[in-house]
């Protein structure tokens, strides 16, 4: 049996439709997409939904079908954004109808009440949400989220609406809260509760400052889940500094219990040691930098790592300081025989900028 497709349409006046479909489409080709050319009209297919564009008269018609209403919001917002940004001074008006008529809230956005705060470490300081729907961070296939962090001269929250359009507005958009990304460090579907760990860091920024002055009882927005999760193999190369911690403790937590491998973890001071559980037999290794450069310790230790060459399944996933991960992201490119699906490495933050 077939399940119901959600479906969205839009009729276009683009003075000039062909370079903007063309180039649209070539954007998306580099995130995975399929496109194709068939009787008159372009077909856009990625994540499971399609999108036709064709002529229809003067106006470009755009029609989308997607597996459920999330997928639709996602396509509409992509496909919609796009347009506008690539028409530049062209910019048309963009309305869409069908299964998206009435929304007036992005799908991947609650509304989270803080209901706790403790410090794991001197420097990390985990708070607990009540969520409208912690299932949805259950899964192990994204373990981020973003939070919108309120500005501080600001009485009342500024909350997100989804334009006739499609895309993200703002009840106030020049006070339109600060986007940060964290990783959701445990989720208790039955009490319908999450909790995320901050680094609190010296060059205090919105982050840091909103773990360190939030009051229990605080209403704080979130998109998501999103980002990478945990990849099924048999060993794991495990690199991260503090601000990778959480979603390594996360992932380190949920191992299938026959996997191996190394975790190297990067932290200030010995102060910042935390117990990590897991089943698997994975060895943690704990890398004290006490002044050393942030990342450096990661990188000797990335660097050194020796990998099965004995038909094991191999995942290498590292998250550090934007410096350390472009050097740990080239030599896993040009050193090892890691193929693209085996390995993610991407930067937490950049040194000399806030949180």
């Amino acid at each position: 049996m077939v399940g119901r497709t959600y479906s969205a349409q839009a009729l276009i006046a683009l003075p000039n439709p062909k370079p903007v479909i063309t180039r649209l489409c070539h954007h998306m080709l580099e995130h995975g997409a399929e496109v194709s050319r068939q009787a008159g009209e372009v077909v856009l297919r990625l994540s499971g939904c399609t999108a036709r564009f064709f002529g229809e008269g003067a106006r470009t018609c755009v029609e989308i079908e997607a597996p459920d209403f999330e997928h639709l919001y996602f396509a509409r917002m992509t496909i919609a954004s796009h347009i506008l940004e690539f028409a530049g001074e062209a910019a048309p008006e963009i309305r869409w109808s069908g299964d998206s008529d009435g929304q007036t809230r992005p799908p991947n956005f609650q509304v989270l009440t803080v209901i706790g705060s403790h410090d794991v470490t001197p420097h990390m300081r985990r708070l607990r949400f009540r969520c409208q729907n912690a299932a949805r961070f259950a899964g192990l296939d994204a373990l981020h989220l973003n939070l919108l962090i309120q500005r501080p001269e600001l009485r009342s929250p500024v909350w997100p609406s989804v334009a006739s359009s499609g895309v993200i507005e703002w009840e106030d958009p020049d006070h339109k809260p600060f986007l940060r990304k964290y990783t959701v460090r445990s989720v208790d579907v039955e009490t319908e509760e999450i909790e995320i760990d901050f680094v609190i860091h010296s060059d205090v920024g919105p982050g840091s400052r909103f773990a360190e002055t939030v009051v229990i009882g605080t209403e704080v927005g979130v998109f998501g889940p999103g980002g990478g999760g945990l990849v099924v193999a048999d060993w794991y190369l495990f690199a991260g500094d503090e601000t990778a911690l959480p979603a390594i403790a996360r992932m380190f937590a949920n191992l299938p219990f026959a996997a191996t491998g190394i975790a190297y973890i990067e932290v200030a001071d010995a102060e910042e040691i935390q117990a990590l559980e897991s089943s698997a037999a994975v060895d943690v290794r704990w890398l004290v930098r006490n002044g050393a450069k942030p990342g450096s310790l990661l990188v000797d230790a990335v660097r050194n790592s020796e990998f099965p060459e004995d038909g094991r399944s191999i995942y290498l996933w590292a998250a550090c300081e934007h410096g350390a991960f472009k050097t740990i992201r080239q030599f896993v490119r040009e050193q090892t025989k890691l193929k693209r699906d085996e390995q993610l490495v991407v930067s937490y933050w950049r040194a000399g900028t806030s949180s």
